[in-house]
């Protein structure tokens, strides 16, 4: 009981906190920056549910960030539609979208399913590309609205929002792993065979999963055009999400919900500061190289490592 007081104590923290943060900061930059790191927390906490629960490594992440930032673009551009109901249409596809692969290629064990989750992430950009009404190839530039009362600009507006998102995502990757679906997931990603008989319904498990995995995926990239203003396929759907949402749950262990939190905002701010001095082909270069020293370093993610040292002592 006293855990979870904590843990629903720290979310209301950390909400307010952002809030008070866009009372006291006048400058933009900080949110704009803000925004990333926390955007990664939920990527990275998204990804981890079907890939570190259960051991499902998707590498078409960025697929589906990408799906969500241009399904809430349609939606605005259609319907005039608020950015809640953005961010709903944006989870439901992404949901749809996961399912539809689920059921597809979940059957599929160890890198094949990978390489048909590349495939999926590959197909929906060609679908973008030749997609005039949301700009197509050459990009679609948006206004964004006035920023709501309470807060002095819409950058400080969607850094809030992004921080509600990733506590919900932190909040629902947290009641999976202590419920029966992630004790089901564990069995799956020690061995699926072993789980199947001893009766874990391994296909319903995992299409749950990869399904909760998507939505959330694709409500992390809901807020991206009006956190641009503009939006274009080689961002939306660049690798750099991908390899980011891969290495940051590697970085700070994938057995928990911890861990994608601890990676993510280690990564993202290191990210962030290089991005400040360097290209952005060196900064891929950057997490492809922590990404190959964390799992050679570090096998069961810093959380665990910090766990293993407490125990010791």
């Amino acid at each position: 009981m006293r855990s979870e007081w904590t843990f629903w104590g720290g979310c209301a923290l950390s909400i307010g906190l952002s809030y008070a943060l866009t009372l006291g900061i006048q400058n933009e930059y900080p949110f704009f920056a803000g925004y990333v790191v926390i955007q990664f927390v939920l990527l990275a906490t998204a990804w981890n549910i079907a890939g570190g629960y259960a051991g499902y490594v998707n590498f078409g992440a960025a697929g589906l960030f990408g799906a969500g930032a241009y399904v809430a673009v349609a939606v605005g551009q259609a319907f005039q539609a608020p950015l809640v109901a953005q961010i709903l249409c944006a989870a439901l596809a992404g949901a749809a979208i996961s399912l539809a692969v689920a059921y597809l290629s979940v059957r599929l064990r160890g890198i094949y399913y990978s390489i048909a989750t590349i495939a999926v992430a590959v197909i929906l950009e060609s679908v973008v590309l030749n997609w005039p009404f949301v700009g197509g190839a050459r990009g679609l530039s948006l206004q964004r609205p006035s920023a709501p009362w309470g807060f002095g600009d819409y950058t400080a507006f969607l850094f809030v929002v992004m921080t509600v998102l990733a506590v919900i995502g932190v909040a629902v990757a947290r009641a999976i792993e202590r419920s029966n679906l992630g004790r089901g997931l564990a069995a799956i990603r020690d061995n699926e065979i072993a789980a199947e008989a001893c009766g874990v319904p391994t296909l319903k498990v995992k299409i749950v999963a990869i399904a909760v995995s998507g939505a959330l995926m694709a409500t992390a990239g809901a807020p991206y055009a009006l956190y641009a203003s503009y939006i274009d396929p080689t961002s939306a759907f660049s690798m750099n999400y991908s390899l980011a949402a891969l290495a940051m749950p590697l970085l700070g262990g994938t057995s928990t919900w911890v861990g994608p939190v601890i990676g993510a905002v280690l990564l993202s701010v290191v990210q962030q500061a290089l991005s400040v001095v360097a290209s952005s082909e060196v900064n891929l270069l950057v997490l492809g190289l922590i990404l190959v020293f964390s799992v050679i370093l570090l096998p069961g993610g810093a959380y665990e490592l910090g766990r293993r040292r407490r125990r010791l002592a």
